[in-house]
């Protein structure tokens, strides 16, 4: 059973069938929606600040979510994909959105809608990511609109796999 730990009195609320990993980590002020999935060695620390993940979100091995004490909070849309490994500090991710194996998002980003950050990018403090484009690169940059029905199908064809893969796991219980 994953780690679920009260911090500062804040316990985390978890949404209706939800898979998390045995060595998941949620830890304080978090809220996840139904439906999601939090894989293996993730950790979700909102010890010094909250974070409020959407319904159908998949937050994939290795990935870190935190805060900037009394600075930033963290929000998570519907139907989002987070990658392996990926840290999201203080940022918003809005509904739909894909952010790439191995990247960087800091305090006060902001992922549009639709929008993919490519594999192993850093989105800076500050960066607005447009709804419906990709940015990559170190630090991320704007790389092209991407057609808003073929952004949804790639990235809700994604979270969709991920909650097939947890049933997986929920079945072996």
């Amino acid at each position: 059973m994953a780690l679920i730990k009260t911090v500062r009195g804040f316990t985390p609320q978890i949404g209706k069938d939800c898979f998390l990993a045995e060595n998941a980590t949620i830890i304080g002020d978090v809220m996840l929606g139904n439906n999601c999935s939090v894989w293996y060695s993730a950790v979700i620390r909102g010890d010094v600040n909250s974070i409020r993940i959407g319904n159908n979100v998949n937050i994939q091995d290795g990935s870190v979510l935190h805060t900037l004490y009394e600075k930033s909070t963290l929000h998570i849309g519907d139907n989002v994909s987070i990658g392996h490994n990926v840290t999201i500090h203080g940022a918003t991710v809005h509904e739909g959105a894909l952010i790439g194996m191995g990247s960087v998002v800091l305090d006060h980003a902001v992922i549009g809608e639709g929008a993919i950050v490519a594999a192993g990018s850093v989105v800076l403090s500050n960066t607005i990511v447009e709804p419906g484009s990709i940015y990559a690169g170190v630090p991320a940059k704007y790389i092209k609109k991407i057609d808003p029905q073929q952004s949804k199908e790639i990235n809700q064809r994604i979270a969709s796999n991920y909650g097939m893969y947890a049933s997986w796991y929920k079945d072996e219980e």
